[in-house]
């Protein structure tokens, strides 16, 4: 039997990727995380960044937000803003970028601040 995990990551219309894998690193507030087999169990809450999904070859996503779920070895990860990053345009992310930047200029709190912040990172470093 192949080692590794079942991954699904779930939008409200359809499954958009469903596999076995070894690794996956998701953007949580906590921080980076990396997901492997016989990971303990937990549930976290997804920040703006790249889902990345490793095993012979690499599936990344755009994600600005979700819920992450561990348990058995079954990763789930619900998202209504999951896209492939091979799928992006790059007058997509230039628009997504200006749009990010506009927010950033409003006055914000401290958590919108911190979403928008990571957000532009991350697609600055996509759009390079």
């Amino acid at each position: 039997m192949e080692k590794g995990f079942n991954t699904e990551i779930i939008s409200p219309t359809k499954t958009l990727f469903k596999s076995t894998l070894k690794e996956v690193i998701v953007p949580a507030f906590e921080g980076q995380m990396t997901i492997m087999e016989n990971h303990i169990p937990f549930v976290t809450f997804m920040r703006p960044g790249i889902i990345i999904c490793s095993n012979e070859d690499e599936n990344n996503f755009f994600v600005e937000d979700g819920i992450v779920e561990f348990s058995e070895n079954k990763l789930l990860i619900l998202t209504s803003t999951a896209v492939s990053i091979n799928d992006l345009e790059t007058n997509q992310i230039s628009k997504l970028i200006d749009e990010t930047q506009k927010k950033l200029s409003e006055n914000l709190n401290d958590k919108e601040r911190y979403v928008f912040s990571h957000k532009l990172d991350v697609l600055k470093g996509i759009s390079k």
